[in-house]
């Protein structure tokens, strides 16, 4: 007897406008065209994060099954866990050093962190509430939505025998507008590219775990190790 068919390949084959993902890309680029009073409006930094959640509920509208899609079914809860754990500790470790020891020796001035939206609420609404919150979202949408409407479109154009290509593709471009998100330029300056690492380590888990888990904790703990590292030296 043939084996069964994987319902996740049959849904992911049949899956319909992926093209979606490229509005909030468009209003990433949008926003840096605009004057420099309207990029300060609050309203106009989260558009594009706006655009992606709307994008997204109509893509899935459209497209059962978004649970395994993004990698959220609960038996890969634990490895998420572990693996989002060990890696948040890595990078809140790492990034934390960067931002600590080697940006103040090559003259870059950190203590703006101080006074940032993040460095104004109180500790125990930051760690663990906001944070994880923040990392529940984000993933959602960077790695979630984005990355992996990126790299369905990606297959489709540079063809299924060449999957290294279009995972490069999608992980670079949805890293790229991870980091120069607006909020995220605005609020961490030129700290923002950390993003960018972050993003395309994240987003490499994900494509090669398919389990949206382990960025959603990675993101949550290292950001928890930032915030109390950097919070602690500079306060």
């Amino acid at each position: 007897m043939a084996p069964e068919p994987d319902r996740s390949v049959q849904a992911q084959a049949a899956e319909r406008g992926a093209a979606l993902a490229l509005l909030p890309i468009a209003a990433t680029l949008d926003y840096y065209i605009l004057p420099a009073s309207l990029q300060e409006q609050v309203l106009v930094q989260f558009a594009p994060q706006i655009i992606a959640y709307l994008a997204c509920a109509l893509w899935a509208a459209h497209n059962p099954g978004f649970i395994s899609r993004f990698g959220l079914e609960n038996r890969k809860l634990y490895i998420g866990l572990r693996w989002g754990l060990l890696t948040g500790l890595a990078l809140g470790c790492l990034n934390s050093l960067i931002i600590l020891e080697l940006l103040p020796f090559l003259g870059y001035d950190v203590t703006f962190l101080k006074r940032t939206p993040h460095a104004q609420l109180p500790v125990f609404v930051m760690v663990p509430w906001v944070i994880c919150a923040v990392a529940l979202f984000v993933e959602f949408n960077f790695r979630g939505f984005l990355l992996g409407r990126l790299l369905a479109m990606g297959k489709a154009a540079v063809g299924i025998g060449r999957p290294q290509a279009a995972s490069v593709l999608a992980i670079g471009i949805s890293a790229l507008t991870f980091s120069f998100d607006p909020f995220m330029t605005q609020t961490f300056r030129d700290l923002h590219w950390i993003a960018l690492w972050d993003g395309i380590i994240w987003g490499a888990i994900w494509v090669t775990m398919r389990n949206l888990y382990i960025p959603i904790v990675a993101h949550a703990v290292e950001v928890i190790v930032m915030y109390s590292v950097v919070r602690s030296a500079l306060l």
